[in-house]
């Protein structure tokens, strides 16, 4: 079974920076990509990045040049840095262990956390 497990949320102020950690238990038991997610009320779940087992890397368009994901020790770790937030970035973050869409590079989530909440006050 594989179960990722989030750490690292709370309350920033605007223009403040927050990591996110995760875990996953099992890995990799057919997944080859770790990935953040974050979802809000009214709102459907959005990609944030993604690491892949090569080395690569994903970044939606709200992440680019403001976030950074990277390994946090172990092949089964992920970090999400998260530099100069802004409220729109208030969301519960999710990470998820699953495999690389064949096209847009990016991660299908289908194993995932139960998220942290990330809440950014201006």
């Amino acid at each position: 079974q594989v179960q990722p497990v989030e750490s690292g949320g709370g309350s920033v102020q605007a223009g403040g920076s927050m990591r996110l950690s995760c875990v996953v238990s099992g890995w990799p038991y057919g997944s080859n990509c770790l990935a953040w997610f974050r979802q809000t009320p009214g709102k459907g779940r959005e990609r944030v990045a993604a690491l892949f087992t090569d080395g690569t890397t994903y970044y939606a368009d709200i992440a680019k040049s403001r976030f950074t994901i990277a390994r946090d020790g172990g092949e089964n770790t992920v970090a999400l840095r998260m530099n100069r937030l802004e409220p729109e970035d208030t969301a519960m973050y999710f990470c998820a262990a699953g495999l690389k869409a064949s096209r847009g590079g990016y991660c299908i989530g289908n194993f995932w956390g139960h998220g942290t909440q990330v809440t950014v006050s201006a």
